[in-house]
């Protein structure tokens, strides 16, 4: 049965735009063991929502895990785990921190209630409600940009 997670970054180190760049991105450098676990039980093909941390607090898209069991390179132990990720698509609508908060359905999130762990599981319903609260995917990747004549 697939599961479903969510994993934190903050956007100035790495962004939803800078995974659609890469096309394919290593998610490394969890050091908390919980998270660790998290990942170690992820999938090939599960999905999960990516998630600006520091700066927006709010989940921007969706990406399948691509590559799963990989030991963290940055781990000279070989003690961590790693998965690599590849960018779904945009939800229609981010859906910010304090929208999750306030909603009843989503009160035992682990998002909410285990704040600081950068790779959470999150339930059916609850991955199911997110979903609806951003308007679902886009089918677009990249954020729109605007160009200098639209700009004026």
């Amino acid at each position: 049965m697939a599961r479903y997670w969510l994993m934190k970054s903050e956007p100035f180190k790495y962004s939803w735009d800078d995974l659609v760049a890469e096309k394919e991105g290593l998610w490394d450098g969890v050091r908390n063991h919980r998270a660790k676990n998290n990942l170690a039980a992820m999938k090939v093909g599960e999905e999960a929502f990516f998630y600006h941390s520091r700066e927006g607090l709010e989940i921007v898209g969706v990406a399948t895990i691509s590559v799963e069991g990989i030991l963290d390179p940055t781990d000279p132990e070989g003690k961590w785990a790693a998965v690599k990720i590849k960018p779904k698509s945009k939800l229609n609508r981010p859906v910010t921190l304090k929208q999750i908060k306030a909603e009843p359905k989503l009160a035992e999130c682990e998002l909410i209630r285990l704040g600081r762990l950068s790779v959470a599981e999150l339930t059916k319903a609850e991955w199911d409600t997110i979903l609806e609260m951003g308007g679902g995917l886009s089918g677009e990747v990249q954020s729109p940009r605007v160009t200098a004549c639209e700009a004026r």
